[in-house]
């Protein structure tokens, strides 16, 4: 008998010894990152038989395990995915915030004060200061342009160097989960019990890899944690580990994205939609949805800013008199330089293959200039059989038969997009990124000849219209407003009304080209004198002559005249920079929807929109994280309390233990003595 209390309360000590490590260990613990709380699992022993029944034999610790739901343990790892990356996008999207609706700094009071400039120049044209004070602010305006846009191109750069630092941390991380996993491995195999740290370990390195990126993993047959990144690239399979590495776009050099280096060596890269979650994730998901954008969206207001203005002023006239059609050089069409579309090829062997911006469309005759520009990227590519065009923002393509012609076919489909593409035909499977905007508010600058000369700022208009002295009627003509494409070249012209025939007649110089246009918008062309002043019970309201066009209203008398000639005399004219004044209001983006500050505005707005809306969601994975963890902790966690009591309750059960050993020693000497 005192031997079979002997050895139950030896394996009862034993038990509660274990107890009391186990939970002395999860004391030491409870701070530890990851930590499972750990508890003892106990079995009865093998009863023995007796006459009277079968007896316990004590009590027998099977293994020591961990505290675990993989469920609860998979929830926080995918909340701490996309709550680092949530945080990732917010700190960016804020700097891009602060720098666009800064009130000082910002690009709207740059270009309130570029087109004050202008409206002082309209109120004084011939006014020297007024001049420098325009070109002083327009300076200013493409100096914000450039340090916006610099500043852009420098977060740009940090984005390059955080992926490839992300992905150098994302390769530790693997390693590592490599190395446990193997160590998992052998100490399963060697003990056929779970390694408990370890496991713990493993799981830390999970989360912490899902701060970067997010992975899923998949537990194989003996053990080990399979790692997966995108849409099931390995990056850890047990013991071995397939690097990523910061490679170089094969859509557009100057971008770093993330490829998959295998065991053989060979490197896939993986597109930038599968990388999600983690400080990775959100790097890429800001520079594809709001870094591009807000690049390629201040580069559409700039370069439409630069076409439209430039476009009105190669119809004006300097200080000087000098216009398009002066026979002496010094006229300056362009007031503002910007870069042309970039075209990246992803061959450097690649033929050449260029862009241009198009002019702008729109009536020159009331000065309503636009731009077609969409402020998305565009990828080239001729497989061999089609050559076709595909805008980035949307997927919509455009396609022709590859071949000679193919550009010029190309080019007649695009026209609403603001350029045309020129150069060499391009070289089969070979990608063609066109970034028409990009760079066009780096590149921002004043025309060197205007900055050296305000008196080439062209606030004049070339041609001027007069009423005949001698006229009796009530006839009435504008000044004129030149098109693009006008001549001076035959004029002075003079119009002259004859009643028996209701219309004006025109002589000397015979050359140039007439039409007329009438109330309801329909316009002739006048091969010959007269231009009847009616049409199909329509009023005469416009004569065009060699591109300049004079608005005609009221009841002419018989042999009343107007003449078309140049403005000899234009230095207080300010007909054309009313105009470029005009401008600012004007729908001159995106095809006529929207100015250049409405577009500005716009842009302000969607970043800002975009900011709000990733903070509240980072708030509000932040508080599911937290919700996770918790959930997580209220089953793995260590609760000092509970183990203060399980310290007691194993003493107790030591101290019982030992006094049945105690007991049965005592027995056993009682035994001895009566023998004796």
């Amino acid at each position: 008998m005192s031997s079979g209390m002997l050895s139950i309360g030896i394996t009862g000590i034993h038990a509660a010894q274990l107890g009391l490590e186990a939970t002395q260990h999860n004391i030491a613990n409870a701070n530890t990152p990851g930590y499972s709380r750990q508890y003892i699992q106990q079995s009865a022993g093998i009863p023995r038989l007796t006459g009277s029944g079968y007896f316990g034999s004590g009590t027998t610790v099977d293994t020591v395990r961990r505290a675990y739901d993989k469920y609860l343990t998979a929830q926080t790892f995918a909340a701490q995915a996309t709550a680092s990356e949530s945080a990732t996008q917010l700190a960016k999207l804020s700097q891009i915030d602060n720098m666009l609706g800064d009130p000082s700094s910002g690009l709207a009071p740059a270009m309130q004060d570029f087109f004050t400039g202008v409206q002082q120049v309209a109120a004084n044209p011939s006014l020297v200061s007024a001049r420098q004070s325009m070109l002083s602010s327009a300076e200013a305006l493409a100096g914000r342009f450039s340090a916006m846009s610099s500043r852009l191109g420098e977060m740009y750069d940090s984005v390059n160097g955080e992926i490839a630092g992300e992905i150098e941390l994302i390769n530790v991380y693997a390693q590592q989960l490599a190395e446990v996993n193997g160590q998992i491995t052998r100490a399963e195999a060697a003990t056929s019990q779970p390694p408990n740290d370890l496991l713990d370990l493993r799981d830390q390195l999970v989360a912490d890899l899902n701060k970067h990126v997010r992975v899923t993993t998949v537990e194989d047959s003996i053990g080990n944690f399979n790692v997966f990144v995108g849409n099931g690239q390995q990056l850890v399979v047990g013991s071995v580990v397939n690097q990523l590495v910061p490679i170089t776009s094969s859509s557009d050099p100057e971008r770093i994205v993330v490829g998959l280096r295998g065991q053989s060596g060979a490197v896939q890269e993986l597109s930038e939609s599968l990388i999600e979650g983690g400080a990775l994730g959100g790097l890429m998901k800001f520079r594809a949805n709001s870094l591009d954008d807000v690049s390629n969206t201040l580069g559409q207001i700039a370069a439409s800013l630069a076409l439209t203005f430039n476009a009105q002023h190669a119809l004006g006239q300097d200080l000087e008199g000098l216009n398009q059609t002066s026979a002496t050089a010094g006229f300056q069409a362009n007031f503002f330089e910007i870069s042309q579309p970039k075209v990246l090829a992803s061959s450097a062997t690649a033929n050449v293959v260029t862009a241009s911006f198009l002019a702008p469309t729109g009536d020159p005759a009331t000065g309503n200039f636009q731009t077609n520009l969409t402020g998305s990227d565009y990828l080239l590519l001729d497989d061999g059989t089609n050559l076709t065009l595909t805008r980035q923002t949307d997927g919509k393509t455009w396609s022709t038969l590859s071949g000679a012609g193919a550009v010029a076919t190309l080019n007649g489909l695009i026209t609403g997009e603001g350029f045309s593409i020129n150069g060499a035909t391009p070289t089969a499977n070979v990608n063609y990124l066109i970034e028409p905007t990009r760079d066009a508010a780096r590149n921002f600058q004043i025309n060197s000849s205007v900055a050296a000369d305000v008196k080439r700022i062209a606030a004049a208009a070339p041609s001027i219209t007069t009423l005949g002295l001698a006229n009796t009627g009530s006839l009435a003509v504008s000044q004129g407003t030149v098109t693009t494409g006008y001549s001076l070249a035959n004029v002075p012209k003079v119009f002259s009304y004859s009643q028996a025939g209701d219309a004006f007649t025109f002589g000397f110089p015979a050359s140039g080209t007439v039409s007329a246009t009438y109330a309801d918008g329909t316009t002739l062309a006048i091969a010959a004198s007269p231009i009847n002043r009616s049409n199909a019970g329509a009023e005469l309201t416009r004569i065009t002559y060699n591109g300049i066009a004079v608005d005609i209203s009221g009841t002419p008398a018989n042999g009343d005249t107007f003449t078309i000639d140049r403005n000899f005399s234009g230095v207080s004219d300010s007909r054309n920079i009313v105009k470029l004044a005009a401008l600012q209001t004007q729908n001159t983006m995106e095809g006529g929807k929207a100015s250049y500050q409405g577009g500005y505005a716009s842009l302000v707005s969607g970043v800002g929109s975009v900011t709000r809306q990733v903070k509240v969601s980072g708030e509000a994975q932040q508080a599911l994280l937290k919700q996770n963890e918790l959930a997580r902790s209220a089953v793995s966690g260590v609760n000092l309390d509970e183990e203060a009591a399980n310290l007691i309750r194993y003493q107790q059960a030591y101290q019982a233990s030992a006094k049945s050993l105690d007991i049965a020693s005592k027995l056993f000497d009682t035994l001895l003595s009566i023998t004796n």
